[in-house]
């Protein structure tokens, strides 16, 4: 979509109230999920701000749904190249961010995740000190990298009787790690290497990260959205003031009377804007990036996508959910939450077999299953 083809953003100072339409192709417009876009694979991981990779192979997917020119290599090579790190970031969760936002977004999360790591320490390990372990764990990592489980085991000689899989987890929570390639890259996984941010990208991090710089960075890529969706995305909390304090920000309102803040020269697009199908991976970030995901699907449809600490790989129909995918022994089995009409069906199926291409299955197959509404 062209910029002239977009709605522009009104001018007047009283909240105008957007419809949830509206809401889903704007931001499917930001995601880079109404047209591929002809951004460079780091721009595009810079516009969107992070891209979840608990599952080593879904960053790729959701750039390969984003952009008009994109190959397994383009990604692997930002990772070797230390312009991409892979380290956890917003929600404590594994994220692939720009070196040059990982040095002020991972200080400006820090202080929520070591938090949650203390609580860990604290719940599963009360004989060990946060601390403590927090300067053991630099200590062992400076000047080299350590696979997860060789960390754990060095810690353990300093508390034996600790709990081996909080031991093993909490330092990536205490201290700025990244996990150094090719753990993270298309198809490989095996024991995570821990590695000392500093010492990756040869650099500090940012000592005074500035948490609106933060807000509009995540409005740039979701929204318009409220303070609830930019915590719920970010893990941080106590945001409402902060976004208050943006005078600068355009409000909206949904639905449902909540107030959304945008940027204020930010485009809406219109609801009827087409929105072709796309398939997204795992944990991708456009589904966990609201507290209110009625722009994206129903209540029923999130029961089911988001299960547990699991995000399912979805498709996307009409710019909404219509179903869930899995990729199995060559075979891309949709199944879809809704009817699919025969035209949508087909559309799909191209897809899904570039899908395929992409990903280096040969003589794949693509099948729908049974409508589960």
């Amino acid at each position: 979509m062209t910029l002239d083809q977009r709605a522009p953003a009104p001018t007047s100072r009283t909240p105008v109230v957007l419809s949830a339409g509206v809401l889903n192709r704007t931001t499917l417009d930001r995601q880079l999920l109404l047209a591929r876009s002809g951004l460079s694979p780091l721009e595009a991981v810079g516009r969107l701000v992070a891209l979840q990779g608990q599952d080593v192979n879904a960053p790729y997917i959701g750039l390969w749904t984003r952009l008009a020119a994109f190959t397994q290599d383009d990604l692997t090579a930002l990772l070797y190249g230390r312009q991409v790190v892979r380290g956890s970031l917003l929600r404590g969760t594994q994220h692939l961010t720009p070196a040059d936002d990982y040095v002020w977004i991972r200080p400006l999360v820090q202080r929520a995740l070591s938090r949650a790591a203390r609580a860990t320490v604290g719940r599963a390990m009360p004989g060990v000190d946060p601390e403590e372990l927090e300067r053991l764990a630099r200590g062992h990592l400076t000047g080299r990298t350590l696979t997860r489980p060789r960390l754990r085991d060095l810690l353990r000689e300093r508390w034996p009787e600790a709990d081996p899989t909080a031991l093993a987890f909490s330092p990536q929570g205490l201290l700025p790690i990244v996990h150094t390639p090719p753990n993270g890259t298309w198809g490989r996984g095996g024991a995570t290497p821990f590695t000392l941010a500093e010492e990756w990208l040869g650099r500090p991090l940012d000592p005074e990260p500035n948490v609106e710089r933060l807000v509009v960075r995540y409005l740039a890529a979701f929204g318009p959205a409220g303070v609830m969706d930019v915590q719920m995305w970010s893990g941080l909390t106590r945001l409402r003031p902060v976004l208050e304090s943006m005078h600068f920000l355009r409000k909206y309102q949904d639905g449902e009377g909540r107030v959304l803040y945008d940027l204020p020269d930010a485009p809406l697009v219109p609801e009827d804007a087409p929105a072709p199908v796309r398939f997204l991976p795992a944990f991708d970030n456009l589904i966990v990036a609201f507290a209110d995901r009625g722009r994206l699907m129903t209540p029923e449809q999130r029961a089911r996508v988001c299960v547990g600490s699991l995000v399912h790989p979805t498709f996307l129909v009409g710019g909404t959910v219509g179903g869930m995918w899995d990729l199995e022994g060559g075979v891309l089995t949709l199944r879809p939450f809704r009817p699919l009409g025969d035209g949508v069906t087909e559309e799909l199926a191209a897809e899904g077999a570039r899908l395929l291409a992409f990903a280096g299955v040969e003589e794949g197959s693509v099948t729908v299953a049974r409508c589960e509404p």
